[in-house]
């Protein structure tokens, strides 16, 4: 069934709503491929037979293969279209998955690990490239909402992989049957995806200094993402160590977090039409930094809670936003923009949790966290310096 018949079978769907919704899968697929192999994780470990040094080795291995691939992937995008990369970055990326539950040794899943890091850039930059052009066919923005969609996908795939736990079921066969629907998916959203990428130039080199206003988007990434990656590393602790929850609440925080984070999302698209990318992302700083202050303020179980609801609230719409912006770019195809705001931002993500613990060990983890809200000022601060057309 080609793109004509199906626009036929459904003659109220408009074009641009079934690239939104193929473009929208791609990003489901991605985030419920991650988010299956971080629910198996220990049981990985337990089968690897790895101690929790061992196993943050290992870990390793994938951004190193991330970090690797970004300027790889901006190229590669610019170079055959986001289309191609989308669809076979995407399929490799479950395919890789599934080699996660087949390793047999500590070599064997760091390769495989460096692989899954490598192949899911190349997938993230080509989605991110599709969803710039949805925004074109829009005129508004509809980045954050392809975001959401990743992050119910890490819902979905930690209820699947909770339920496969407790069903006895291997890794392997765990991630054989997302292989099979990831792959069947695809065969359906690769035919209705984005044919040509949206703001390319055929003057605009494939590499090239980043300017002013990348670099600001890049600094906005870097802070945000240092915040978000504090949340995943070290809420749970916090709220063991600080906050003392009992055991069944130590993950409360994190819940807060994620959920209004997945929220955030789908509400940032409207909020940033009506009011503009600028106060949207001053905003967003704003509740970063208020939510951690009110948890280090108030170090008790409900003013804690609250607060990591805010700081959800304020990382949903930082990254989606800012990435739409860099799709915009004038001076680099969409694919090396994305890119080179993507390392930048990504260095956030690596530097964040262990600059907490850094901090940690030689004050304490609330005074980490107040650093980590200064981060959300800046978000709030460097906004202001970014120049778009509202």
């Amino acid at each position: 069934m080609n793109f004509t018949i199906a626009h036929r079978l459904s003659p109220r769907i408009s074009t641009r709503t079934i690239r939104r919704g193929a473009v929208g899968a791609l990003f489901f697929l991605q985030g419920l491929s991650f988010a299956s192999w971080a629910s198996r994780i220990p049981s990985i470990q337990q089968t690897l037979g790895l101690t929790d040094t061992e196993l943050g080795g290992v870990l390793l291995a994938l951004p190193a293969g991330l970090m690797i691939s970004l300027p790889l992937a901006g190229w590669l995008t610019t170079k055959i279209g986001s289309r191609k990369v989308a669809t076979l970055a995407v399929g490799l990326y479950a395919l890789t998955l599934l080699s996660l539950g087949f390793a047999q040794s500590t070599l064997q899943l760091m390769a495989c690990l460096f692989v899954f890091g490598l192949v899911g850039n190349m997938a993230n930059i080509a989605i991110n490239t599709q969803a710039v052009g949805v925004e074109a066919l829009y005129g508004r923005p509809v980045m954050a909402s392809f975001h959401g969609l990743w992050s119910l996908a890490g819902f979905a795939g930690a209820m699947i992989g909770a339920f496969m736990i407790g069903a006895g079921i291997v890794p392997y066969q765990h991630f054989a049957a997302i292989l099979f629907f990831a792959l069947a998916a695809l065969a359906v959203a690769s035919r209705y995806i984005l044919p040509e990428d949206a703001n390319t130039n055929s003057d605009q080199p494939l590499f090239a200094k980043p300017d002013k206003t990348l670099l600001i988007l890049g600094i906005i990434a870097f802070c945000a993402m240092i915040c978000e990656g504090a949340m995943f590393d070290w809420s749970g602790i916090y709220f063991k160590k600080v906050i003392l929850a009992d055991k069944a609440m130590v993950g409360a925080g994190y819940t807060a977090f994620m959920s209004t984070m997945a929220l955030g999302r789908f509400i940032a698209d409207w909020f940033a039409t009506r009011y503009g990318l600028k106060r949207t992302l001053q905003l967003s700083g704003i509740l970063i930094a208020s939510g951690l202050l009110t948890a280090v303020t108030f170090p008790y179980l409900g003013t804690a809670i609250l607060g990591f609801f805010l700081v959800g609230f304020g990382v949903s719409s930082v990254v989606p936003l800012v990435y739409s912006a860099a799709g915009k770019s004038t001076v680099l195809s969409p694919g090396v923009a994305l890119a080179a705001v993507s390392t930048i931002g990504f260095l956030g993500f690596l530097i964040g949790p262990p600059l907490i613990g850094f901090v940690a060990g030689a004050t304490s983890l609330r005074i980490s966290f107040v650093i980590i809200a200064g981060m959300g000022l800046c978000v709030a601060l460097m906004a202001g310096k970014v120049k778009t057309a509202e």
